[in-house]
C-alpha cells in the first residue's frame, strides 16, 4: 500500500503525459525530494550469486535509469542492486513520441521507446563518480543503425569494464527492428561468443571479472528456449535474466492503449513470465544463476519469482503504480516471510514451486 506522499505524487505525476512524468522522477531522485527508505539489514536476504554478494534480492531492472543519472539514488530506496541503460555506443533518440503508455486499469506499460540514450560516453562520465562498492550492472545494447551490432557489444563490455559490478546483454526488446533475431541460435552462439572473449580479455588486463548475463523475451517458443538454454550453457555465461516485455496484449481491460504497438510490462506479464522463468530453470539446471523480472508488485509475487526458480528479482513498471516505497516494501515483507516461515535463508524457497510454473499455460 502507498503512502500519502506516495499517493499524492501519483495523482500529480498521471496529470502528465508518462514521458514528462518519467523525465520529473528522475529529477525528484537527483534533488532528494523522494524520500530515502531505512536499510533493511537482515542476512537471511543477502544472496552470493555469480561472485557478487547482494544485501538484498531486489533489483531496479534497466529502462528506469537509461543513462546512468540516479544508480545511488535508486538504492537508496531499498534496492540491493540496480541496472543502467540499456545503453548504446551511439546516442541516439529513440523512436518517435507518443512512445509510453499507460494501461491504468491493468496496471500495465506499453514502450516503443527504441533504445532512445545518451550513449556510452555520458553514462561512463557519471558511473566514474560513484562508488565502487554501489551493486550497480550495466545494459549494454546496440544502435539501432549499426553495420555490425556483435561490434556494439563489445564495444559496452570495453567500455564500462572499470565500472560495472556487472553486464546484462539485452537482445529482447522488441523495438529495435531484427534485435530479437540474436536470440536465434547461431547468431546467439556467435554474439556469446564473443562478448564473453572480450570480457575474458578484459579480466586478463584487470584481474577482475565481472559476470555476464542475458536478457531474453518472455515470447519464447518451446524450441526457441531449447536453444537459447543450450547455447548459454555451451559458453559457460554467468546467468540469464528473464525477462524483457512482451508482445502479447491477451486479458487486457484497456483495449484502446492496447493498439499501441510496442513491448507491454507490469503485472499483466507476471504469470508468462513467471512460467517461462520456471521453464528455463528447469532446462539449464539448478547451478546458473537467473534473475526474474516481469509484473512485480508486492513481496508475494517477489517470492513467487524465487519459488519458481529465481536466484534475485528486478522489477520497474510496478513502481509507476506503487510509487517509490515498492523496494523497502519488498524487501520488509520478505524479512517478514522469513521470519514466519522459519527460513535460514530466502533461498530455501527456490524452486519449491518450480513443477506449478513450468506446467502453468500462458
Amino acid at each position: 500500500m502507498t503512502g500519502p506522499f506516495e499517493s499524492l505524487a501519483r495523482r500529480g505525476l498521471f496529470l502528465l503525459d508518462p514521458e514528462t512524468a518519467h523525465g520529473l522522477s528522475i529529477r525528484a531522485l537527483k534533488s532528494g525530494v523522494v524520500p530515502s527508505c531505512a536499510a533493511v539489514s537482515d542476512p537471511r536476504l543477502a544472496q552470493t550469486i555469480a561472485g557478487l554478494t547482494f544485501p538484498n534480492p531486489i533489483g531496479m531492472a534497466a529502462g528506469y535509469d537509461k543513462n546512468a543519472e540516479v544508480p545511488e539514488a535508486l538504492l537508496r530506496l531499498g534496492f540491493g542492486f540496480t541496472e543502467i541503460g540499456t545503453v548504446t555506443p551511439r546516442p541516439q533518440a529513440g523512436n518517435d513520441k507518443p512512445r509510453l503508455f499507460r494501461l491504468v486499469e491493468d496496471e500495465a506499460v506499453i514502450n516503443r521507446l527504441g533504445f532512445n540514450n545518451e550513449g556510452h560516453g555520458a553514462a561512463l562520465a557519471r558511473l566514474k563518480a560513484c562508488s565502487r562498492e554501489a551493486l550497480i550492472g550495466v545494459n549494454i545494447g546496440a544502435n539501432k543503425d549499426s553495420a555490425d551490432r556483435i561490434t556494439d557489444y563489445i564495444a559496452g563490455i570495453r567500455t564500462f569494464y572499470s565500472v560495472a559490478r556487472y553486464f546484462t546483454v539485452n537482445i529482447s526488446s522488441p523495438n529495435t527492428p531484427g534485435l530479437r533475431d540474436l536470440q536465434a541460435r547461431e547468431s546467439l552462439a556467435a554474439l556469446l561468443t564473443a562478448v564473453l572473449a572480450a570480457r575474458n580479455e578484459e579480466a586478463g588486463k584487470n584481474g577482475r571479472r565481472p559476470p555476464v548475463f542475458l536478457k531474453i523475451a518472455p515470447d519464447l517458443t518451446e524450441e526457441g528456449m531449447d536453444d537459447i538454454a543450450a547455447e548459454v550453457l555451451a559458453h559457460d555465461l554467468d546467468g540469464l535474466i528473464v525477462s524483457n516485455t512482451t508482445l502479447s496484449r491477451d486479458g487486457l481491460k484497456d483495449q484502446r492503449q492496447a493498439k499501441e504497438t510496442g513491448g507491454l510490462s507490469g503485472k499483466p506479464l507476471f504469470e508468462k513470465s513467471t512460467a517461462v522463468l520456471a521453464r528455463m530453470r528447469k532446462r539449464v539446471g539448478p547451478e546458473l544463476p537467473i534473475i526474474g523480472v516481469g509484473g512485480v508488485g508486492s513481496a508475494e509475487a517477489a517470492a513467487e519469482k524465487i519459488r519458481a526458480g529465481a536466484d534475485l528479482v528486478q522489477l520497474y513498471s510496478c513502481m509507476v503504480y506503487e510509487g517509490p516505497g515498492l523496494p523497502g516494501r519488498i524487501v520488509r515483507g520478505l524479512s517478514a516471510l522469513c521470519e514466519r516461515e522459519g527460513l535460514a535463508s530466502i533461498r530455501d524457497i527456490r524452486d519449491s514451486r518450480l513443477d506449478y510454473w513450468t506446467a502453468r499455460k500462458v
